[in-house]
């Protein structure tokens, strides 16, 4: 029990470390404007207004944080956890609830909003059959 809590929070960490550096690239190439404060309710306007604007790659981007971080953070969490898929899946959900948290707090692009919530669990078991796979197979002498 012990080694799958740990590699849950392992995995969340992970997770969450992998979605805010992809984030942190992409904000180098497509920059928010100066002073506007995502975390401030005054600014929802403009942060929407910001997420209209960006250019298709940038919502890519944003997409494939969410989706790497899952992976990698669901990998992190299978391997050191005894109970694989329940320390992915957890990762996942983690994941989920933030996608929702930014799909609620500021309007996305439907396709964006939609592959934000149907990809996170499909990528956690993906990383959990990696995991099982690779400590399954027959050494061979």
């Amino acid at each position: 029990m012990g080694r799958t809590i740990l590699g849950m929070l392992v995995g969340v960490v992970v997770a969450i470390a992998v979605i805010a550096a992809v984030e942190t690239l992409g904000h180098r190439f497509w920059p928010p404007p100066a002073g506007l404060d995502p975390t401030d309710p005054a600014n929802e306007a403009a942060f929407a207004a910001f997420i209209a604007g960006m250019p298709f790659a940038a919502k890519l981007l944003v997409l494939v944080a969410w989706v790497l971080g899952t992976f990698i953070g669901a990998l992190a969490a299978a391997k050191l956890a005894r109970h694989q898929t329940a320390a992915a899946l957890l990762v996942a959900l983690v994941v989920l609830s933030g996608v929702v948290g930014m799909i609620m707090k500021v309007p996305h692009p439907t396709w964006l909003s939609v592959a934000g919530l149907l990809l996170p669990i499909p990528v956690a078991l993906l990383a959990v059959r990696l995991v099982h796979r690779r400590t399954t197979l027959p050494r061979v002498p």
